[in-house]
């Protein structure tokens, strides 16, 4: 019965350091690329207020979703909406609330890339120039305060967490 324990507690550390460990990075930065895109449940009205919102005054490229560029449809409301939001994030620094969108749009790790549409992710925006915007928006399509930096853990506690566990495992399973 304690081996079972013991081995279950090791098997889960491991998945832990094999999944989860691997999206950490450097000076305790989450490493995961995100991209902003458009909820599945969002209405096309509210979208496409926000789409003009973050083509217009929310200053996103949206050249990309024109006509003649590799992310054009019309008919997906969705998708363009998308481009654009995650164009406003990557710019507007990556936090959750350059990324609402008057509740239209959420943070994903899936890539929405599709056929010739590639969307940049908050990995590739990472090294660049990211800016907060210093204007508020009354219409509660933009952020309410700079996150910047909201993002950052320690990491440090991790190492010592794991192999404490580690060590308690495999003495409990030798001993079993």
């Amino acid at each position: 019965m304690h081996k079972n324990i013991a081995f279950s507690i090791i098997l889960s550390l491991a998945l832990f350091c094999l999944l989860i460990l691997p999206s950490t990075a450097k000076d305790g930065v989450v490493t995961t690329e995100l991209w902003c895109v458009a909820k599945n449940n969002a209405e096309d009205a509210p979208l496409l207020t926000a789409l003009n919102w973050a083509c217009g005054p929310g200053g996103a490229d949206c050249s990309p979703i024109q006509q003649g560029g590799p992310c054009y449809d019309p008919a997906d409301t969705q998708n363009t909406a998308s481009y654009a939001f995650n164009d406003y994030f990557l710019k507007h620094g990556m936090t959750d609330d350059s990324c609402n969108f008057d509740n239209t749009a959420a943070l994903t790790s899936l890539n929405p890339s599709h056929d010739k549409c590639k969307f940049p992710s908050s990995l590739s925006a990472s090294n660049a120039s990211i800016s907060s915007p210093s204007t508020a928006y009354g219409n509660g399509m933009g952020p309410s305060e700079n996150l910047n930096g909201s993002n950052k853990i320690s990491e440090q506690w991790i190492w010592p967490l794991v192999t404490s566990f580690l060590v308690i495992a495999y003495n409990t399973w030798a001993m079993g």
